[in-house]
């Protein structure tokens, strides 16, 4: 993206779990994997995401996961908060609350279930961007809205000056790279697949928004910084290395399998709020077999 804008981050942000211990939140979990990330380099953190069990947490708890995140943060690294929901109110509630406790960004889902028109959907975003004052990266992911956010709706939003980024989930390479061509000077794109870093770092995305950095951080930030540096050979190795862990990582719906695998590590316990559970024996088993190859495991 060109100096029109500043890019909330380049490289690997970590979409943290909500560790979850006899049905609360287990805050000192949280600040252990917090701390964990930060000092293994990963270069951006998000806060209450779909990979953080957003839905499954009552307003108060998503306001005290996003005070507490930026507490323990305290500006080492940007902190992105997941502020999105399908009721424009609650959104830009949410979204002024975290601009106000110190989040560096937003991350806003497309209001899922309701399926808005594009004009809907603009006028959604630009109620948020308007009424807030940080800057704004949109999330397109049409497996779980059932919505996949038009381009023609992108490069409108994208004029706006605080919405600066898209992190992209549809798994449509060709689309963003049309994106970037099209609007790239006024967004960045970032990956939302992880076994897709590469060949949408290929096509011009800025990084990636990453569940699995949860347990390799560093490792899924060294692909995007060899990448930067002109290293492709070694970032497309060090993808290919961990391929046996990503497809383990996505046996069952997210965060199910990334959960597991923390459990499997001693990083967080593998409690879940239903409707999400627990993943069945032989996922289980999946999981700990793809960490042994990588040394991972503690149990």
């Amino acid at each position: 993206m060109s100096n029109l804008k500043s890019s909330v981050f380049s490289g690997c942000a970590s979409a943290l779990v909500t560790p979850f211990l006899d049905g609360a939140i287990d805050f000192d979990a949280l600040r252990r994997n917090i701390e964990f990330q930060i000092e293994s380099g990963t270069d951006a953190l998000v806060i209450c995401g779909t990979t953080g069990e957003v839905a499954s947490l009552d307003e108060d708890e998503h306001k005290k996961c996003i005070e507490f995140a930026v507490s323990a943060v305290d500006g080492r690294v940007p902190l992105i908060a997941g502020t999105g929901s399908n009721n424009t109110a609650h959104a830009l509630r949410m979204s002024r609350f975290a601009c106000e406790c110190g989040a560096d960004a937003l991350l806003i889902v497309t209001p899922y279930y309701n399926k808005a028109t594009p004009a809907g959907l603009v006028q959604h975003y630009l109620t948020i961007a308007d009424s807030t004052d940080k800057p704004i990266i949109l999330y397109n992911v049409p497996s779980r809205t059932g919505l996949d956010l038009p381009l023609s709706v992108c490069k409108d939003l994208s004029c706006h000056e605080r919405i600066v980024a898209l992190k992209d989930a549809s798994g449509n390479i060709a689309r963003t790279k049309e994106m970037l061509c099209e609007f790239g000077e006024k967004l960045d794109i970032y990956c939302g697949n992880d076994d897709l870093t590469v060949p949408m770092l290929s096509v011009g995305a800025s990084g990636v928004i990453s569940v699995a950095s949860n347990i390799i951080p560093r490792e899924m930030s060294d692909i995007c910084r060899l990448w930067r540096e002109g290293r492709i050979n070694e970032s497309m190795s060090l993808e290919a290395k961990f391929v046996p862990l990503l497809k383990a990582l996505s046996c069952e719906v997210n965060p199910i399998p990334i959960k597991t695998a923390m459990d499997i590590m001693g990083l967080c316990r593998a409690e879940f709020r239903l409707p999400l559970c627990e993943a069945d024996k032989k996922n289980r088993a999946l999981i700990y077999n793809a960490l042994n190859k990588f040394n991972l495991h503690r149990e």
